[in-house]
This record gives structure tokens, C-alpha cells and sequence, in this order.
């Protein structure tokens, strides 16, 4: 398969991208030829019904799932050909995490579990990444509780930490599943009002997978998905307008 570099504005790429599951009679494609560019500095949302492919696409695009038809690429590298050891370390490298339930390691303190993704590649980080890390954590709140361990943090702050560890290694892209599913409405808003401050501020890529209407539009921009393909690309949208459009969508489904 011919093999054609990104336009350099995305941090990441799927290309005409398909994922089937199984084989018949119980195959179910998850994707369907999508192809979709994640804009460097933006802040996306991926929406959809449960068993849109949503779930599947940002599994792709962080190398933990393979396809099965097209190409993927993470800024100008493309990872589909790659590897489970080199997609690791890419992983490790160019691609933070924030998840609906943090994730964060019992046993390690605020410090230790923001540094781990250093701690995995086996080095330190350098005065700069340490300068930053430092602006991390003034911006996010946590100087204070850099001695803490996870159970001694209330929920929002635990994803404050996760999103602090996520930002450390200035990844190149930040996928965030749900990340604010376990948290109520008022901490929920102050993590999202943070992650697009991540963007806006800091000009980080942030990709996150979402259900909540009020989550989306928080974002730059909103990808909607049903049935493994991309229904629609919008630009920032009230809670309301994104209410409406999913409501639209599953009376057409």
C-alpha cells in the first residue's frame, strides 16, 4: 500500500480506516473508511451512541488497536506497520492518557505517579521538563499534595494528578476517555475548563471521547460518530446545539 505523509497540521491521522471484529456470521465492523485529521493545538471531541466506533477510533489512533484496512499516523509517523514493542515505546513517549478512573498507582505519591511516564522510560526528567512539570503542578492546584497518596485525594483532584501526568512529557497527543464520568458536575466542569486550558494556553492536542453533551462543548471541535463512520465535523457547540444534534441522530439511526 502506497504510503502518503499527513499534511503536517495534524497531530494524528486515520485514513481510510476500517476495523472489523470476528468474522461472519458474527463479524461487526467498529469502523468504516474514516478518515479523520486531529488538528495540533486543538481541543476535539469524539461523540456518538454507544457502538458508534468511537471507543474503537481513539484505540487506533493511540497504537492500541490495529486495523484492518488504511493507514494511522501519530504526527508524521506512520504507525500502522509498527510493532507491540515499538508501539509501546511511542506510546510511552508521544501519547498521554487521562481515564474515567484515573488510573493513578495506589502505592506512589502525587510526585512519583505525575513522573512515572519518565520512571517507564528509564530516565529522569531534564531541567526543562522539570520547569514544567513545576508549572504543571502550580497550574493544576497540587503543590501542596505532592507528598499524598491517591486515597488521600478527593476524585477531582486524583484527575488532576492523571492530568498532570498525562502533560508531562508534552506528548503529542492527549486522549481522555470519559474523563470526567466519575466525577460530579461541579469538579467535572473545573477538569474540562483545565483541559481546554491545556490547549488554549499551552497548545496541547487533546482528543477525548465523550457522551456528554455539556463535556463536547468544551471543545474546539466535535466529531460525531454512528455506525463505525463520521456523521458529522462541527466547530464549537453549546451543550444544547450538541443535545439536539445527537437527538437528531438517533431518530435517523
Amino acid at each position: 500500500m502506497e504510503t502518503i505523509a499527513p499534511p503536517a497540521p495534524f497531530a494524528a491521522q486515520v485514513q481510510n480506516v476500517s476495523k472489523v471484529y470476528g468474522s461472519e456470521p458474527n463479524r461487526i465492523e467498529a469502523l468504516s473508511n474514516v478518515t479523520i485529521g486531529i488538528d495540533r493545538g486543538q481541543f476535539t471531541a469524539i461523540m456518538g451512541p454507544s457502538g458508534s466506533g468511537k471507543s474503537t477510533l481513539m484505540h487506533v489512533l493511540a497504537g492500541l488497536d490495529t486495523v484492518t484496512s488504511g493507514r494511522v499516523w501519530l504526527g508524521d509517523t506512520d504507525i500502522t506497520g509498527l510493532d507491540d514493542t515499538e508501539l509501546t515505546l511511542l506510546r510511552r513517549r508521544r501519547v498521554g492518557f487521562v481515564f474515567q478512573s484515573y488510573n493513578l498507582v495506589p502505592t506512589l505519591d502525587v510526585e512519583s505517579n505525575i513522573l512515572l511516564p519518565f520512571e517507564l522510560d528509564g530516565r529522569r526528567p531534564n531541567e526543562d521538563e522539570r520547569a514544567w512539570i513545576f508549572r504543571l503542578v502550580q497550574s493544576l492546584g497540587l503543590a501542596s499534595r505532592l507528598r499524598h497518596r491517591p486515597h488521600e485525594l478527593s476524585g477531582g483532584q486524583q484527575q488532576r494528578v492523571a492530568i498532570a501526568r498525562a502533560l508531562a512529557t508534552r506528548p503529542d497527543l492527549v486522549l481522555a476517555d470519559e474523563p470526567t464520568g466519575n466525577l460530579d458536575s461541579r469538579t467535572g466542569r473545573e477538569v474540562l475548563s483545565l483541559l481546554a486550558a491545556a490547549s488554549s494556553d499551552y497548545g496541547q492536542t487533546i482528543a477525548m471521547v465523550t457522551h456528554d453533551p455539556i463535556a463536547a462543548s468544551y471543545a474546539d471541535r466535535i466529531l460525531f460518530l454512528a455506525d463505525g463512520t463520521l456523521t458529522a465535523d462541527r466547530g464549537r457547540s453549546s451543550a444544547e446545539e450538541v443535545g439536539a444534534f445527537m437527538l437528531g441522530m438517533e431518530r435517523h439511526s
